[in-house]
């Protein structure tokens, strides 16, 4: 079992002004603990779930520039980009950047988009969902021939490129990995079986018929189902001293249990920086092997 630190808050204790700083503490404390992924949210704004939009949000891949400059072997993502965000070819030179800066960590971390506030706030299209998604398979389809050889054009329904150039191209072969963020049945798991090298679900009752459905969709795309890396979204609350963290080793061990690979979340306190080191010592080496 893998594990891996997203970070979607940027409110910490000292303010905007100590933030950079403490990102670089984090980032560097995760990599070296042994954290597979660093992951960031990719908003405009903060989502609910979380706390008031007009909470400090970072730009996701901007951040992760510069996390990539003080950090040296965790792959590199967002959880996830919304496919409305960035125009597919930009998206596509982003992440090659990423990869060839990062020494080959970039993954795409992507989905259908579905935050309808920022949207509307910053002037971004949000098309219905059903157009959504045909953009989503898309863009994928875009970012896989930029990534390919082929550097002639893309016609599609909703984005026509004259040329596909992506110089120099990622370092990673034969391209960075594709994970997809999200749990639709009929449409998002589909697009998994299809495209993606690791998807991306929520800890919900209903995961192992996730998985099931997934495992259905292999089957219909002709895909092994095992090619593809499972992560479960995930929090880590280890305790103020470490004292949670049987139960937290618990909770990943069921998962893996249930064939998932790695587990992506944030970190309770994680500005503490602490909470990372007892994860360090007491979580990721009861689960390597799982």
């Amino acid at each position: 079992m893998k594990v891996g630190l997203q970070i979607p808050s940027y409110t910490t204790p000292r303010g905007p002004e100590a933030l950079g700083r403490e990102l670089i503490t984090v980032a560097r404390t995760a990599d070296a603990a042994g954290f597979d992924y660093i992951a960031v949210m990719d908003h405009f704004f903060q989502i609910p779930v979380v706390g008031p939009a007009e909470m400090e949000m970072l730009e996701g891949y901007t951040t992760l520039g510069y996390l990539a400059a003080c950090t040296s072997r965790a792959a590199l993502l967002t959880l996830a980009t919304g496919v409305i965000y960035r125009e597919p070819g930009v998206l596509a030179k982003i992440v090659t950047t990423l990869d060839v800066l990062s020494g080959g960590r970039a993954m795409l971390g992507i989905g259908a988009a579905w935050y309808e506030r920022e949207h509307r706030a910053l002037g971004v299209p949000y098309p219905p969902v059903s157009e959504r998604f045909e953009r989503l398979e898309e863009t994928i389809q875009i970012c896989n021939q930029m990534w390919s050889d082929n550097d002639g054009p893309y016609e599609g329904k909703h984005y026509q490129l004259a040329e596909t150039i992506c110089s120099p191209r990622p370092l990673q072969s034969p391209r960075p990995p594709i994970l997809i963020g999200g749990g639709g049945e009929k449409k998002t798991l589909r697009l998994v079986a299809k495209y993606a090298d690791a998807c991306n679900l929520f800890p919900t009752p209903d995961l192992p018929r996730k998985l099931d459905v997934l495992r259905a969709h292999c089957d219909a795309e002709g895909r092994d189902y095992d090619e593809i890396t499972k992560t479960c979204y995930f929090i880590f609350d280890v305790g103020e001293k470490g004292e949670k963290a049987g139960e937290v080793t618990d909770r990943l061990a069921r998962l893996a249990g249930m064939g998932f690979q790695a587990a992506i979340g944030a970190v309770a306190n994680v500005w503490q920086v602490t909470p990372l080191e007892v994860i360090a010592a007491e979580v990721i080496p009861a689960v390597a092997d799982l």
